[in-house]
């Protein structure tokens, strides 16, 4: 997975457990694609600084994943649902009996999983 849509997982999913300033700064360099200097000119602090924060921030998202895997789980389902997907789309023509009992395998996974 490319890092800066690892690092908009882990923002997604545990941004909300940031305080304000390393909130602002991570959204700045990973939504915003700010450069370090343009976030260190607008925080009024060292580009070093802006570097160390996003590196400290980016770790402790990753702790979380770590302990809670939610983007794990979130990105499994989301392959089982396009999964899903997939075989509804089949030609009408195939076997309903084994769709139907694919489909069950599927969702009972993703059940599972939660």
């Amino acid at each position: 997975m490319n890092d800066k849509i690892k690092q908009g997982y882990l923002y997604d999913f545990y941004g909300e457990l940031l305080n304000v300033h390393q909130r602002t700064i991570y959204e700045d360099f990973v939504l915003n694609d700010l450069s370090l200097g343009e976030i260190a000119t607008e925080q009024g602090i060292s580009r070093q600084a802006v570097h160390d924060n996003i590196r400290r921030t980016t770790n402790t998202l990753q702790g979380y994943e770590d302990k809670l895997h939610l983007i794990e789980k979130f990105v499994n389902i989301r392959q089982k649902v396009e999964q899903i997907d997939s075989l509804v789309r089949q030609d009408p023509l195939q076997n309903v009996e084994d769709t139907l009992s694919s489909i069950s395998k599927i969702s009972d996974q993703i059940l599972e999983e939660l």
